[in-house]
C-alpha cells in the first residue's frame, strides 16, 4: 500500500473527547516507528455535532467515511440525548450501512492488575447486525412494537447469511489464536432462530478440522465463564447472547475500561470500545484510555491483515507490547487501575514506550 492508511476519526461524546485523542497519539507513534504512512480524517458525530448542525450524524459523513480504510469512534452517550428528530444513535446506521457484521470484544487479564481471575486470554466475536436489537434487524420500522398498551412484542432476526458470516471470522480468528472455538446458543428452547445459527456453525467446521470445535448452551456457558474463563479462547454467539457475555468477561478481567472491541465487515472496520461515555467523570483527565488505545490496536491488526500491509501489522504489535509494558510497570495508571495518572499521562506513556521499544529492537535490544 503505497499510500498508506486513510484512517477517520470521530470523537463522540463525553470521554470520547478524551479518550480518542490518546488512541490516535499512540496509533501515530507506533506509524512513525514502523513506517507506516497514515492520514488522518476527522469527521463530526454525536452531541457536539447535534448542538452544532441539529443532527448527530450529519449528511456525507458516511459517504466520507466510506472512502477510508476504517475509523476510530469514540463512545457515544445517546441515552442522553434530546427526544428529537435529528438525535439518532449512529452504532446502528454505522454498523449497517458498512455491514460491520463482526464486533469482536477481547477479554485479557494482566498479573498486576486486580481482576476476578488472572490468566485470561478470550475473545468474544458476536454477531453485530440482526438478533433481537430492534434498531438493527429489519429495514424499515423496529422489531419491536408495542400493539396494545398491555403488550410489547419483541421480534428476533436469525439469518443463515449472517450466521455464517460470523461464524467464518470466528473460525478464522481461532486460527490465529489456540485454535479453539466455543459455539454458545440455546437451540434447546429456540428450535429454529438459535438451531439456524448453530447449524451454520457446524456446517463451516468441517473446512477448519485445525480448529477445536465444541457448542454450549448459553446459560451453562455464563456460569462456566465465571468459573474459568481460562478454558476458553475464541467464542462466537448470537447478537444479544453476545453483548451480555462480552460484559461479564470484562468484569472478570477488570471491568468495561478493560474492554476494547472491532467492528468488522468485508471493506471496513471501525475500533469503538465497548464502555459508554462516562458523563460522570467526562472533563476530569481520569478516563482510562486503555480499552480505546486497544481497539484502535486492533484496527491496525485487521488492516494488516485484510489489506497485507506488514507495517500495519507490527504497528499493532508495538503498540500491544507498549501497553503490556506500562501495565506491568505500573507507573502511569489512571485511578481506576490503582494509579494517580492522567488519561493523557497514561497515552503519552504508552507512547514514548512505542517509540522507545522501536529503537530498541533497532540496536538489537529487544530479543522478543
Amino acid at each position: 500500500m503505497s499510500g498508506g492508511l486513510q484512517l477517520g476519526v470521530l470523537l463522540g461524546d463525553d470521554i470520547g473527547l478524551e479518550v480518542v485523542p490518546e488512541a490516535v497519539k499512540v496509533v501515530d507513534a507506533a506509524a512513525r516507528a514502523t513506517g507506516l504512512a497514515i492520514v488522518w480524517t476527522e469527521l463530526p458525530i454525536g452531541r457536539r455535532t447535534l448542538d452544532d448542525l441539529g443532527t448527530t450524524l450529519p449528511d456525507g459523513t458516511l459517504e466520507r467515511l466510506d472512502a477510508l480504510d476504517g475509523w476510530i469512534l469514540g463512545p457515544i452517550g445517546h441515552r442522553e440525548y434530546p427526544k428529537i428528530p435529528g438525535a439518532v444513535n449512529p452504532h446502528p446506521i454505522l454498523r449497517k450501512h458498512f455491514d460491520l457484521f463482526a464486533n469482536i470484544r477481547p477479554a485479557k487479564s494482566y498479573p498486576t492488575l486486580p481482576s476476578v481471575h488472572q490468566n485470561v486470554d478470550l475473545v468474544i466475536v458476536r454477531e453485530n447486525n440482526e438478533g433481537f436489537q430492534p434498531d438493527r434487524n429489519v429495514v424499515a420500522g423496529s422489531g419491536e412494537f408495542r400493539p396494545t398498551n398491555d403488550v410489547t412484542i419483541s421480534v428476533r432476526v436469525i439469518t443463515r447469511a449472517g450466521s455464517s458470516k460470523v461464524a467464518r471470522a470466528a473460525f478464522e480468528l481461532a486460527r490465529t489464536r489456540r485454535k479453539q472455538l466455543a459455539v454458545i446458543h440455546k437451540d434447546t428452547v429456540f428450535k429454529l432462530g438459535c438451531g439456524m445459527f448453530a447449524e451454520e456453525c457446524r456446517a463451516l467446521a468441517a473446512e477448519y478440522p485445525d480448529v477445536a470445535y465444541e457448542e454450549i448452551i448459553v446459560d451453562t456457558f455464563a456460569m462456566r465463564l465465571v468459573m474459568k474463563p481460562q478454558a476458553y479462547d475464541v467464542i462466537v454467539t448470537t447478537n444479544m447472547f453476545g453483548d451480555i457475555l462480552s460484559d461479564e468477561a470484562a468484569g472478570l478481567v477488570g471491568g468495561l475500561g478493560m474492554a476494547p472491541a472491532l467492528s468488522a465487515g468485508p471493506r471496513h472496520a471501525m475500533a469503538q470500545a465497548t464502555h459508554g461515555s462516562a458523563p460522570d467523570i467526562a472533563g476530569r483527565n481520569i478516563a482510562n484510555p486503555y480499552a480505546m488505545i486497544m481497539s484502535a490496536q486492533m484496527l491496525l491488526g485487521w488492516l494488516g491483515r485484510t489489506k497485507s500491509e506488514p507495517r500495519a501489522t507490527a504497528a499493532a504489535r508495538a503498540i500491544e507490547r507498549a501497553v503490556d509494558a506500562t501495565i506491568a510497570a505500573r507507573d502511569a495508571l489512571t485511578p481506576d487501575l490503582g494509579g494517580t495518572a492522567t488519561t493523557v499521562a497514561m497515552g503519552d506513556a504508552i507512547a514514548a514506550r512505542v517509540c522507545g521499544g522501536a529503537a530498541a529492537r533497532a540496536s538489537g535490544g529487544d530479543a522478543g
